[in-house]
């Protein structure tokens, strides 16, 4: 539960600042009063005496994380995550706000179950928590859900994700109608007749293996739709996560002329390839599939040189005995939220593919201006999300330690780099990193 009294004020001091949206890198002392952003390199007489010190040398001072679709799964589906789960997974990884797709059980297709979600985040007291809503009526994509009531109940955007939206007219009737609320309709984007019954990445491998593929065209043709209705309504689309080069393509040359889409990536994407499905393991049955690792450089590019806008964690938390089962009968999902900042940082950062700042604008600064969020910025008077981020520190992943209920990740085994060790929510310090609450980090 929040609490009702004011924060205490803190100073985060010595560490470097970056924030993207502001053009700030460098070594500065950060002030917070009353859960805002009060000064950067404040004068000692105007920190106050009562002033929490976090000692942030060596470290990394950013904008708290935004997450554009997270399965947090209650109600309904609490097996697999709820959303005090999920937000405490989310505080780990340097998450501060979320947004929560609509597959729950009733699914978020009604303002009662907008207030929900909602209520329920309020009360568990972690990560903001902004429900997507449906876009169609029980995400079955033949209804338009009533989306100025789902709006009006606190939904800040629309989608069926993860099910894609076959329905062409639907599609175009709601960009055109959701101009008049200034939100993003996000789509998953795939063709379901091409994509059905896939397991893995369409290609070589799946073919020696046996496993029906997803071909890459079933997401290319799906960009194709959503781009050109982008165009002809001019309304905000948000299409993600990608997965192709085809896609990259597609995006890059309408961005070039000026259609206002965005686009965003999984970490599972940006590293690997469709080998490890050579284990049967179904940690890697992950959704978009792990492709090619010519996808793979092909997306690391296009995430460093903006046509990709976002890093989203695809987290979709699956229970344990769901993911035990043999590869072609066990669902994809994987858990995400508190690997995702240091997957990032490991396969992009570090190998100097781009940098902290692109890396940080990817991860807050962007997905906070396409979800239209008070966040992802230190500037003075904003709300003080902030995550602190040890960019050394090397850890092991091991699901067993994470704090979601989901154990199941691509990621395990992996030594990755930089961990979170401090998370605050309008200037209320919600996570510090301990041995038992970062899977197994090696500080």
């Amino acid at each position: 539960m929040i609490s009702s009294h004011p924060p205490e004020p803190i100073v985060i001091d010595g560490g470097r600042v970056v924030d993207p949206a502001n053009g700030v890198d460098r070594i500065a002392r950060l002030l917070i009063v009353e859960g805002r952003i009060a000064a950067i390199d404040p004068a000692d007489g105007d920190v106050p005496e009562n002033a929490k010190w976090i000692d942030a040398s060596g470290k990394i001072v950013a904008p708290g994380l935004v997450d554009l679709g997270a399965e947090l799964r209650q109600p309904g589906r609490e097996e697999d995550e709820t959303i005090q789960t999920g937000s405490d997974a989310a505080l780990a990884g340097g998450y501060t706000s979320l947004l929560c797709c609509s597959n729950t059980n009733p699914v978020i297709d009604s303002a009662a179950a907008v207030e929900l979600v909602i209520q329920i985040a309020q009360r568990v007291g972690g990560v903001r928590v902004y429900p997507i809503a449906c876009l169609s009526k029980a995400r079955e994509s033949e209804q338009m859900a009533e989306l100025a009531i789902l709006h009006e109940a606190g939904a800040i955007g629309f989608s069926d994700s993860p099910r894609p939206m076959p329905n062409d007219a639907l599609l175009k009737r709601a960009l055109d109608y959701c101009r008049m609320f200034d939100i993003p309709i996000f789509d998953r984007p795939e063709v379901p007749g091409l994509a059905e019954g896939g397991v893995m990445h369409d290609g070589r491998v799946s073919l020696a293996l046996g496993l029906k593929g997803l071909p890459s065209e079933a997401e290319d043709l799906a960009i194709a739709r959503d781009v050109r209705l982008a165009e002809a309504t001019k309304g905000r689309l948000h299409v993600g996560p990608v997965s192709t080069m085809g896609a990259i393509d597609m995006i890059g040359r309408v961005k070039a002329r000026g259609i206002a889409i965005s686009a965003s990536v999984c970490p599972h994407n940006l590293n690997g390839s469709d080998e490890s499905l050579r284990s049967f393991d179904a940690r890697y049955k992950v959704h978009p599939p792990i492709r090619s690792a010519r996808h793979v450089e092909m997306l690391q590019h296009a995430v460093a040189d903006g046509t990709i806008d976002a890093i989203q964690t695809g987290h979709m938390p699956r229970a344990r005995e769901k993911k035990g089962n043999d590869l072609d009968t066990a669902p994809f999902g994987a858990a995400a939220l508190e690997t995702t900042l240091s997957a990032t940082v490991t396969d992009m950062v570090r190998t100097e593919i781009m940098s902290w700042t692109r890396a940080i604008e990817c991860l807050s600064t962007n997905p906070a201006k396409i979800a239209k969020l008070d966040a992802g910025t230190l500037a003075v008077g904003a709300v003080a999300d902030v995550v602190v981020i040890d960019p050394e520190a090397t850890w092991t992943v091991r699901p067993e330690a994470f704090l979601s209920k989901c154990q199941s990740s691509p990621m395990e085994g992996r030594q990755l780099h930089a961990l979170v060790t401090h998370t605050i929510v309008g200037g209320d310090v919600r996570f510090v990193a301990t041995q038992s609450a970062v899977a197994g980090a090696e500080v």
